[in-house]
């Protein structure tokens, strides 16, 4: 099958690539390089160059839309955002503009191409808001109240892609990610605690964690979102599906965790806690075992190991 993937240099959007590659799809990437990397399809181009094809483009920029339109994909995988709550705060007109007009125009694209389905990374960890302790892990149904730029944007782009079905007939499959890490992901880049830790232990750097560090996240690995996206092309029509692993973690256990794994014994360091961040977090994936037929298969411990090989394998010889 045809398929775009926005975002496809990055680090989600690369593994992506490697996986509809391998079954033998045909894939275009767009991609702005912002946070992307060509780095990051250099695996792709060398085994599967022939059916990969790279468009340096924002999706802000009209010409996606005849960009899509031209390619004509059965299915778009949307990954291309503005990913850091951070940025959203201080920007929030930027974050909109690309994760509400960005996503508009490959909905826009994908409906005159006529494609059969867009596949959405939502956010799992932002459009729930604050919920209480006794909501979590949260469900699907639970009440979506953002407190942050970007968990705003996102809901909206659930919404319109709830609309582009109600009007165009356009199948979707939302999908709302825990916080996802693995190999490719930027420590100098957008939001990502575990590549971050990765980096500095293995360069013997201090560490900082922002507040006390009992504040939780759901920690799930970029092979096994990767494995939602694939199942979501057939299954999941017209649903948003949590994709996480329902246990919470807190970044004072994942730091002593990784340290460990390091060889590092230095204690890490606190800061202030930063401004729209959640207090704990963390997704019930029950529904999306049942229409997917996924689970998470990583532990946080097996997944962070391949972190830190990873980092080790980049650090020149």
């Amino acid at each position: 099958m045809k398929t775009i993937v926005t975002g496809g240099a990055g680090f989600i959007g690369s593994h992506l690539v490697d996986r509809l590659l391998a079954e033998g799809h045909d894939v275009d990437v767009v991609d702005s390089l912002w946070t992307g990397n060509l780095a990051n399809l250099e695996p792709a181009r060398r085994a599967h160059g022939d059916r990969l094809r790279f468009h340096h483009l924002d999706i802000r920029d009209a010409t996606l839309v005849e960009l899509i339109e031209a390619r004509a994909p059965e299915v778009v995988f949307h990954l291309a955002a503005q990913a850091d709550v951070r940025v959203s705060v201080a920007r929030p007109v930027f974050d909109a503009e690309v994760n509400v007009i960005g996503s508009l125009q490959v909905m826009e694209g994908a409906r005159r191409a006529g494609a059969r389905k867009v596949v959405v990374a939502s956010s799992g960890g932002t459009i729930y808001g604050e919920p209480s302790p006794d909501a979590l892990p949260v469900t699907e149904d639970h009440p979506q109240h953002p407190t942050s730029p970007y968990g705003v944007a996102k809901k909206v782009v659930d919404d319109y892609l709830f609309c582009y079905h109600a009007l165009h007939g356009l199948a979707f499959t939302a999908l709302a990610l825990a916080n996802v890490y693995g190999p490719r992901q930027d420590p100098n880049g957008e939001a990502g605690v575990v590549a971050i830790f990765a980096g500095r232990l293995l360069s013997g750097k201090p560490c900082t964690i922002f507040g006390d560090g009992e504040q939780t996240r759901d920690f799930v690995y970029v092979a096994d979102v990767v494995d939602a996206f694939v199942r979501s092309v057939t299954d999941g029509d017209g649903m948003l599906l949590n994709i996480g692993t329902g246990v919470e973690t807190t970044v004072n256990e994942l730091y002593d965790s990784m340290a460990r794994a390091a060889g590092v014994e230095q204690p890490a360091r606190h800061a202030p806690p930063r401004a729209g961040e959640l207090a704990r977090s963390a997704l019930d994936p029950a529904l999306a075992g049942k229409i997917l037929g996924w689970t998470p298969r990583t532990d946080l411990d097996t997944g962070t190991v391949a972190v830190l090989d990873w980092f080790r394998a980049q650090r020149p010889a």
